[in-house]
């Protein structure tokens, strides 16, 4: 009897053994199919197109952060537009852009569209003459004599004895919006200036005239130009970040309410530490 009793205590033990068994068995794959879920998601595939269209100031690094973009997401095409940051502004409140580009605040009439603004970088404004030029600074008030026409001939600033041949950038240009608000108070830019569309076409211009003056992005600067010191303070994102250079702006994104879908994707990658390595090569990073 002892022995019957002691084997069906037995037979309970092991069949309660076994229901464990098949009941962990279950909870063991709704593990990995969570897992698998979450694996799906990390590697979600993006695909479809961005338009980014305004400040040729920012269409350089629009360039670099595209090409890294495209790489990551090879179902992805960015387009990168120039225009100037105005057109930038129109682009993407009327919706021809999915991303507008501006490399000045928003003016105030502008701020009643509805757009959100990200700001991806920083940079600054160089006052640059050709290489030969022997001067090799000034002060934020003959800057702005020269641009209105006061100052003349760069024997007035200690160089040699020759007209100044000014170059600015066109109305409506985020580089001129900025040099304007900077420099020039409430003054005007003489009417005899050389106007350019982009910064690579006013430093063209001044690297191909001895004589020459223009303002250009710091991140544009290169050996064919010459980067004047303003109040002694030489044009370097060192300097920028410092807050010692006095002339600087930011780049930004703007968007039709609020980023979605690959649009975001892109301008998180952006303003991520990936993005903002890239940003650091020619510019200041916001992070």
């Amino acid at each position: 009897m002892q022995r019957i009793l002691l084997l069906a205590l037995v037979v309970i033990l092991i069949g309660g053994l076994l229901a464990g068994c098949g009941q962990d068995q279950p909870s063991n794959q709704e593990g990995q199919n969570d897992g698998a879920k979450q694996g799906e998601k990390q590697d979600e595939i993006l695909s479809g197109t961005i338009t980014i269209a305004g400040s040729t100031s920012v269409q350089p690094l629009s360039e670099e952060l595209r090409k890294v973009f495209e790489e990551k997401h090879p179902d992805v095409t960015i387009y990168v537009q120039g225009g100037g940051s105005s057109a930038g502004v129109k682009a993407a409140a009327n919706g021809t852009a999915d991303i507008g580009a501006a490399s000045r605040k928003l003016k105030e009439s502008e701020k009643e569209y509805g757009l959100t603004v990200i700001t991806i970088a920083r940079d600054g404004i160089a006052i640059a003459v050709h290489p030969s030029n022997p001067v090799e600074g000034m002060s934020l008030e003959e800057v702005r004599k020269v641009y209105t026409g006061e100052i003349t001939n760069w024997k007035q600033l200690g160089g040699k004895d020759a007209p100044i041949e000014v170059v600015t950038r066109e109305e409506g240009s985020g580089t001129r919006g900025a040099f304007e608000e900077l420099v020039m108070e409430d003054s005007k830019i003489t009417d005899n200036a050389i106007v350019q569309p982009s910064n690579g076409a006013v430093r063209t211009t001044v690297a191909s005239s001895e004589n020459a003056i223009g303002f250009i992005s710091v991140g544009s600067l290169n050996d064919e130009v010459k980067g004047l010191k303003i109040d002694g303070v030489e044009p370097t994102a060192e300097n920028i970040v410092a807050g010692k250079y006095p002339l600087f702006r930011p780049f930004n994104y703007l968007v039709k309410g609020e980023p979605k879908g690959i649009v975001k994707a892109y301008i998180d990658f952006v303003l991520s530490e990936e993005g903002q390595k890239i940003v650091a090569k020619d510019y200041i990073p916001v992070k």
